[in-house]
């Protein structure tokens, strides 16, 4: 997979790529990673990237030449991602249905008060948030796009069955999970997991994963598409908790 990173701030960028898994997918060849610093694509002698709004106010504006020679001098840009607090709200579902299908894509970290509205129109096909809530720029956002996507190409993680079975990836979030030891503060842990009987401790997971997820999530148990069998162990659950 090939991800291009458009930044001003190449330096934030460089020591993530260079630690952890990613560093290892992109010794093996899984991962290609391409930061491009836009201030050498600025106008003029001091290689501008922004300017004041038009019609007035605070803040600066990146400006859409730039922005666009940066794109232009990748080969394949593939799937155009702009971080901004005006995107849509980043979810598993977008990354693993309309990220990941992509051997290419190039994420650009926004910078300053906004981007040429022109820029965004023509060249953009995706805008992306990471919350409601405003940050100094698009570098973080960015690598959590780097990070979200490049965990689940195969061969990255030792296991691809476990980012799977993480939050969100079923539309739920985690079941409860334990490691040894065995005993911690005079606290065990559940008996199903010790029973070796992997049907009841998938059972004992899936309802334990729906009853977290309604009381921390209820929100994502309203836009499920529920199975016959969690919609049984949700009113399994509604009733016990009932009946105390």
């Amino acid at each position: 997979m090939n991800i291009n990173i458009i930044t001003l701030f190449p330096e934030l960028i460089q020591p993530y790529i260079e630690n952890g898994l990613i560093r290892q997918a992109v010794k093996k060849g899984l991962l290609n990673i391409n930061i491009i610093d836009l201030r050498p694509f600025g106008i003029g002698k001091h290689h501008l990237v922004d300017d004041y709004p038009y019609g007035g106010g605070s803040g600066m504006i990146l400006m859409p030449e730039p922005l666009k020679a940066a794109l232009d001098s990748i080969e394949n840009p593939g799937l155009r991602i702009l971080m901004t607090p005006s995107g849509q709200l980043l979810n598993q579902e977008i990354i693993e249905n309309e990220l990941l299908e992509n051997v290419n894509c190039t994420i650009i970290a926004g910078r300053y008060k906004s981007v040429d509205q022109r820029f965004i129109d023509s060249y953009i096909d995706i805008e992306l948030s990471i919350g409601d809530y405003v940050l100094q720029g698009g570098e973080i956002p960015a690598l959590i796009i780097l990070e979200s996507i490049s965990r689940l190409v195969n061969g990255v993680m030792n296991n691809i069955e476990s980012a799977k079975t993480d939050s969100f990836s079923s539309g739920l979030l985690d079941a409860p999970q334990y490691t040894r030891p065995e005993i911690f503060e005079k606290t065990g842990i559940p008996e199903i997991l010790l029973s070796g009987h992997h049907e009841n401790v998938d059972k004992w997971r899936l309802e334990q994963a729906l009853r977290r997820t309604m009381n921390k999530r209820p929100d994502l148990i309203e836009n499920k598409d529920l199975t016959n069998k969690e919609k049984k162990i949700i009113n399994k659950i509604e009733l016990e908790d009932k009946n105390g």
